[in-house]
């Protein structure tokens, strides 16, 4: 089968590799255009892209689907389907036309459950103890086309949205293989979403990844891992920010106060609104390296009473 490959991130890199080591032709990469990344902001292209150029693909990168440049490469590539991971981008109705089997997305979540741009995050953050990865195929609606097929994952206790996203990309990736297979061969079968079961993942924003030391400490441990790395958790000290690494959970309840910091000999303690307190594990502060909390806190003279805000 001919096929154009749609992806921008890492996570998307797995399917690219899966589908130039498989019986089907990638004829042309769809990615976002070059942006500016890291702490220096310098202007990269995408992980996507860097793996298609080194392949020797023609990449295509309009700064949006439906410009008119764009469909037109579409239609002279003619692919016979399009599949698509973490393209970050909304494929308009003139290009959804174009191949003959559609556009096939492979999507980080068992839709209905999580339709949207962050379904890993806010399954760790709802405490879903199974996640997995579905294929579909693409249609006007926001993750709401019949979908194909679909492998399932644990969510580890101690799993960040970065270790579980990691693991479905390389399951979903030959999931999509398999899909495409099954398409061309005939076999594949798209099925209706359910009504019911339906929720929604919105991207992750900076102030979502706030901690309010007031939450239990099972919410906040969950905010963490689901907020590392990106968005990264984040709170103040005496007005200045600093990530947080994943915690762990202290056995036992204390009459501390939410975001007191207790020093200890295994490193630092916080109070949450619990009555719980969780072990810090790396931090990072404004400017600073990431470190391991006591490190941390031996180099700013922790001053007695300290607590986060």
């Amino acid at each position: 089968m001919r096929v154009l490959f749609a992806g921008t991130p890492q996570t998307a890199v797995p399917s690219l590799e899966a589908l130039l080591g498989s019986r089907h032709e990638v004829a042309a990469v769809l990615t976002r255009p070059d942006a500016p990344t890291g702490r220096g902001r310098r202007t990269e292209p995408s992980a996507v892209h860097r793996v298609a150029h080194e392949a020797g693909l023609e990449v295509l990168t309009p700064a949006r689907p439906r410009d008119p440049q764009f469909l037109a490469r579409l239609a002279e590539v003619a692919p016979d389907a399009c599949p698509v991971v973490a393209y970050g981008g909304l494929i308009p109705p003139a290009a959804l036309d174009v191949p003959k089997y559609g556009w096939i997305n492979l999507h980080f979540s068992l839709l209905p459950a999580w339709r949207g741009a962050a379904p890993v995050q806010h399954a760790i953050l709802a405490g879903d103890e199974i996640t997995g990865a579905c294929t579909f195929r693409l249609e006007e609606g926001l993750d709401t086309g019949p979908v194909f097929g679909t492998v399932t994952e644990e969510i580890g206790r101690t799993d960040t949205s970065g270790d579980l996203l990691a693991r479905l990309a390389v399951h979903g990736a030959r999931l999509l293989v398999a899909t495409l297979d099954g398409i061309e061969e005939g076999r594949a079968v798209a099925v209706p979403q359910p009504a019911d079961g339906v929720s929604h993942a919105p991207k992750l924003t900076s102030e979502d990844a706030r901690i309010d030391w007031k939450s239990p400490a099972l919410r906040i441990g969950r905010q963490i891992r689901a907020c590392t790395p990106a968005p990264g958790a984040w709170t103040t000290l005496a007005g200045e920010r600093v990530k947080i690494f994943p915690v762990t959970p202290v056995p036992g309840v204390t009459d501390t106060e939410p975001g007191a910091i207790i020093a200890d000999r295994r490193g630092l303690q916080v109070g949450t609104g619990s009555g719980h307190t969780v072990r810090l594990g790396d931090v990072q502060a404004q400017g600073k390296r990431r470190m391991s909390a006591a490190d941390w806190a031996r180099g700013l003279r922790l001053p007695e009473g300290a607590r986060f805000e």
